[in-house]
């Protein structure tokens, strides 16, 4: 008898309690999480001991007992075992290590990693071991979650609305977890504003905080906003829809439309493609800047070990890449021993550039089949999306190095020779339009500076990027729009192709929308804080709305009221304000009708 054979025979058998025996594993499948949760919860969350992290220990196993056990009652009940473990490979990567492990501690009573830790010459044990099954526990709580997300197509809720609760979800969690007592160097934990403040900076990657970062969270509370930072950055949904593509059933439709309309693919398939593109391509780019930031950190900074020193680079370079302006200095990077180390910030400047493109502009740009197709065909072009991000971009950073330069020469850049302002002023324009990294002294910028940083931050990022703002494509669009109605012309053109009218409408809602936004918002922070300078206040709402992180100083001072105005300004603007528009309005039933045209004085 052949095994095929045999197999068949065997999933006859079994076929008429596939159906119970699945659903009872799916529901101890949800207990076995919440348990999961609740443990890593506790793990990081609170004091640990090497008796606690025993018991922890135990209780880790025995859930890994269950995912062993149900990851094989799940390739006994499928019909195709090969694609089946192709299509699980991590999942049965993880599995494996664990029974290398428990054959190891059955046949000679010594954990295989307590082996190869000794090897290695690791100390304290426990507390490895303990740190190393937290974080297969939490990869193979992933995996379950990504299959859970993969019945998202039952949902009748909109992209957009979807979109909307995953970043309250995320921001939801991470207070939760910033208000545990293990978060903070003091061991009480974060007050409920201070963590919902850091909580909303991180995931919409701003940068605006209201305690000092390396002094006031401990190490696992910055790994906290590390992890949120690397969540909000590429949004939740794109590693839900990467680690559900891993799974069998595979992501379903509304996870590809969601990534369609938020990457601006123009096909579902191409939006997958591009989702596990996205994926590795930024690990690549913020295992590169972690690298270079490694090798450029100045001799003077004393860091207690390479360790450190590592952990330095990987914050600094995620926090780059995803535009958040985070930092494990006080000062940022005006702190004493990097203000003058110029080549880092042009290396952290350059993270910044890559990670405000937009990926589908990084892919066409820099993509290797891209740049080999383009090398085959001379006569092809970027795409125009791509065209209008980078040029849009280098303009940008352009006019507001000079215009930077040209103000401040006399103020804060007094003391450079031209190389180091020149570096200086191009670092901060970089950096102004979304990322929030200062390198000069915030509190002496002139007024006309802070208009000019004021304008750049409103503009923001391109589309489809980490950052915020109006996004370079709906200033573009804006301006092409006056110029050509200056010029008499009745189409939109750009770079030798129509723009469909429906593109401006679009540019034109996003830009009335986040004016008129930002302006009642300062109204209400001018009423709350009557005894601040309009000005910083201006900056400080708009600031948060291009999830910029750059301020004036004023922030921690604020009152509760202004701090949760400033809460729903950097929510609404890495979400934008077009998707709570779709996520709130009401589609009209038709379109299949026209009024008369109106004729009537505009200006």
């Amino acid at each position: 008898m052949s095994i095929d054979i045999f197999r068949e025979k065997v999933n006859l058998k079994l076929f008429r309690s596939k159906e119970t025996v699945m659903l009872l594993f799916r529901i101890q499948s949800s207990l076995v999480a919440v348990m999961a949760i609740a443990l890593l919860i506790y793990s990081i969350g609170f004091p640990q001991n090497d008796e606690s992290r025993k018991v922890e220990i135990f209780f880790m196993k025995f859930l890994f007992g269950f995912y062993m056990l149900n990851y094989l009652v799940r390739f006994l009940y499928t019909f195709e075992p090969a694609k089946f473990l192709k299509t699980t490979w991590l999942e049965l990567t993880l599995i494996s290590l664990l029974v290398i492990e428990a054959i190891s501690t059955l046949l000679f009573n010594t954990p295989l990693v307590q082996s190869i830790l000794n090897v290695l010459g690791f100390g304290g044990f426990i507390v490895v071991y303990h740190l190393i099954l937290q974080f297969i526990l939490l990869i193979l709580l992933v995996i379950d979650l990504a299959k859970v997300s993969t019945f998202i197509d039952l949902i009748k809720l909109e992209a957009s609305t979807m979109f909307i609760i995953s970043f309250v979800i995320l921001i939801g969690g991470g207070t939760l977890l910033l208000m545990l007592p293990e978060m903070t160097t003091d061991h009480l934990g974060s007050d409920w504003m201070t963590a919902l403040f850091t909580a909303t900076s991180a995931s919409c990657v701003t940068g605006l905080i209201v305690v000092d970062t390396a002094t006031y969270f401990s190490f696992k509370g910055q790994l906290v906003i590390l992890f949120l930072i690397q969540l909000g950055g590429l949004n939740i949904i794109s590693f839900a829809t990467f680690f559900a593509s891993l799974y069998s059933k595979g992501a379903g439709i509304k996870h590809h439309s969601m990534m369609q309309d938020f990457f601006s693919s123009g096909s579902l398939f191409d939006a997958k493609a591009l989702l596990r593109q996205i994926i590795f391509l930024t690990i690549l780019i913020e295992g590169i800047g972690t690298v270079v930031l490694y090798s450029l950190w100045d001799s003077s900074i004393n860091f207690t070990s390479d360790s450190q020193k590592l952990y330095y680079s990987i914050f600094h370079s995620i926090s780059a890449f995803n535009n958040a302006g985070f930092s494990l200095f006080t000062n940022g990077l005006y702190e004493p021993l990097v203000r003058h180390s110029y080549i880092l910030h042009l290396a952290i400047g350059g993270l910044i550039f890559f990670g405000s493109l937009g990926f589908s502009t990084i892919r066409d740009v820099f993509g290797i089949a891209a740049m080999k197709e383009r090398m085959r065909l001379p006569w092809k072009k970027l795409q125009l999306s791509s065209q209008i991000s980078l040029y849009s971009s280098i303009i940008l950073i352009a006019f507001g190095d000079i215009i930077f330069y040209l103000i401040e020469k006399d103020n804060t850049l007094t003391g450079q020779n031209y190389f180091e302002a020149g570096i200086t002023s191009v670092f901060q324009s970089i950096t102004c339009r979304t990322a929030g990294f200062n390198s000069v002294d915030m509190s002496l910028l002139s007024v006309p500076t802070l208009i000019l940083m004021i304008f750049l931050m409103f503009i923001g990022a391109s589309s489809g990027s980490t950052g915020g703002g109006i996004k370079t494509s709906t200033f573009t669009l804006i301006m092409v729009s006056a110029i050509a109605t200056l010029r008499g012309k009745r189409n939109l053109e750009l770079f030798r192709h129509n723009i469909a009218w429906e593109l401006l409408n679009k540019a034109f809602s996003i830009f009335i929308f986040s004016a008129s936004f930002v302006f009642t918002a300062t109204f209400f922070l001018s009423i709350l804080e009557p005894g601040t300078d309009i000005l910083k206040l201006l900056f400080e709402e708009v600031s948060a709305f291009g999830t910029v992180g750059l301020s004036t100083g004023i922030t921690a001072d604020m009152t509760t009221e202004s701090k949760l105005i400033l809460i729903f300004t950097m929510f609404v603007g890495r979400i934008g304000t077009l998707t709570i528009g779709f996520a709130l309005s009401k589609k009209v039933m038709t379109v299949a009708y026209r009024y008369p045209n109106a004729h009537f004085m505009v200006g």
